[in-house]
C-alpha cells in the first residue's frame, strides 16, 4: 500500500511540474494569460479568513473547492452556502454537499457561480446608453469523489464544468482537480498537494457586432487558470479548551508568480473562533481576517463564519457562510 501512496504523490508533484513549471521564468510577466478568472476566488468563511491557506487543513465542506482529499478528514454528512461581496459589485456564491459512503469513501456536489446584474450597453456616440442591456454570468458545477486508503493517506479527485457567458458569447469548458492528503505521524502535521482546474484550452463561441458594423465569429483561446498548491499544517495548542491551527502555503498559478501564504485559526473550546492570514508575493493582495462560531442546532452541527479580505487600491471583500453537518450522535 505504500507503494502506491508513494506513486500517487509522486504524479501529483509531476503532473503540477510537467503543466506549469515550478521555477517559472516569467512570473507575474504571466498576468491575465488564463481564462475563467471566477475559478481562483476563494471560498468559504473559514478558509479565506486563514488567508486561504486551507489545501492541509481541509476538514470542512469547503474542501469540495480547495483539496478534494479533504473530504475525509471529518465523519458527517452536510451541506455549505457560502456567499461573498466581490469586487464592483459582483456577488459570489458557493454551494456544496458531502455524502459518505461507508468509511473510506464520499462523493459531493458543489456550484460556483459569479454574476452582475444587468448593464447598459455604451458605445462612443452613446456614452449614456444604447437602451440595450446585457448580463455577465459564470457557473461551474462539479462532481468529487474522495477515498481514504490507509488512517494516513487519502486522495479525492473533482471533474468540473464550467460556463461562462457575456452577452451573445458563451464559453465552455471541461476541467478537473486532484488533491492528497497525508498525515505524517508527526505529532499532528499534515501534508497535502493539489492541482486545481487542470484542462483543455477554452475559447467563446456566438459572435458579436463590432462597432464598425462587421461581425466577429472567431476568437482566441487560452488554458484555464491552472494552480499547482503544497500546504503543511500543524496545531501547536490543541486540548479541550483551546486550540490552535497554523498552516503554511505555496501556491504556483499558471498566469502569475508564486506567492506564499500563512495562516491560523484559534478555537475557544470549539466554539467561538479567530482567524487571520497573510499572503506574500501578491500585487493586489495582503491580508485577511475572520471569526466564526459552531453550535448545535437541532441535529446539526451548525458553523457560520465570517471574513474579511484586503485588496490593497480595490477595497475589501466580505464573506459570509454557513457550514451543516449532521450529527451522527442524534
Amino acid at each position: 500500500m505504500k507503494k502506491y501512496i508513494h506513486i500517487l504523490i509522486l504524479l501529483s508533484f509531476s503532473s503540477g511540474i510537467a503543466y506549469s513549471q515550478l521555477i517559472p521564468q516569467l512570473g507575474n510577466q504571466r498576468a491575465g494569460t488564463s481564462s475563467l478568472q471566477f475559478l481562483k476566488i476563494g471560498v468559504g468563511g473559514r478558509a479565506t479568513g486563514m488567508g486561504e491557506t486551507f489545501v492541509a487543513v481541509a476538514n470542512d465542506i469547503t474542501a469540495l473547492f480547495w483539496n478534494p482529499a479533504g473530504l475525509m478528514q471529518f465523519e458527517e454528512n452536510g451541506v455549505h452556502f457560502s456567499h461573498a461581496e466581490w469586487l464592483v459589485d459582483l456577488n459570489h456564491e458557493f454551494a456544496g454537499g458531502v455524502y459518505r459512503i461507508g468509511k473510506s469513501n464520499a462523493i459531493g456536489l458543489s456550484i460556483i457561480s459569479l454574476n452582475t446584474p444587468a448593464m447598459q450597453k455604451t458605445t462612443e456616440f452613446q456614452p449614456g446608453g444604447t437602451g440595450e442591456y446585457f448580463k455577465y454570468g459564470d457557473l461551474a458545477f462539479g462532481l468529487t469523489f474522495a477515498r481514504k486508503l490507509t488512517e494516513q493517506f487519502s486522495f479525492g479527485l473533482t471533474f468540473r464544468y464550467v460556463e461562462e457567458t457575456l452577452a451573445e458569447l458563451k464559453m465552455r469548458g471541461f476541467m478537473f482537480d486532484i488533491g492528497t492528503y497525508y498525515w505524517t505521524g508527526l505529532s499532528n502535521t499534515r501534508f497535502a498537494v493539489t492541482i486545481s482546474n487542470f484542462g483543455p484550452q477554452v475559447k467563446p463561441s456566438g459572435s458579436i457586432t463590432t462597432s464598425t458594423g462587421g461581425t466577429l465569429s472567431e476568437f482566441q483561446q487560452f488554458p484555464p487558470p491552472t494552480m499547482f498548491r503544497i500546504g503543511f499544517a500543524y496545531d501547536p495548542i490543541d486540548n479541550k479548551t483551546n486550540k490552535l491551527t497554523t498552516s503554511i502555503q505555496l501556491n504556483h498559478p499558471n498566469d502569475n508568480a508564486e506567492n506564499l501564504n500563512i495562516g491560523a485559526e484559534y478555537s475557544y473550546k470549539n466554539y467561538l473562533f479567530l482567524r487571520g492570514g497573510y499572503k506574500f508575493n501578491v500585487e493586489s493582495e495582503d491580508f485577511s481576517a475572520g471569526i466564526g462560531f459552531k453550535v448545535p442546532i437541532s441535529i446539526t452541527k451548525t458553523s457560520l463564519d465570517y471574513s474579511i479580505a484586503n485588496y490593497k487600491d480595490l477595497g475589501f471583500t466580505h464573506r459570509i457562510s454557513i457550514n451543516l453537518l449532521l450529527d451522527k450522535k442524534k
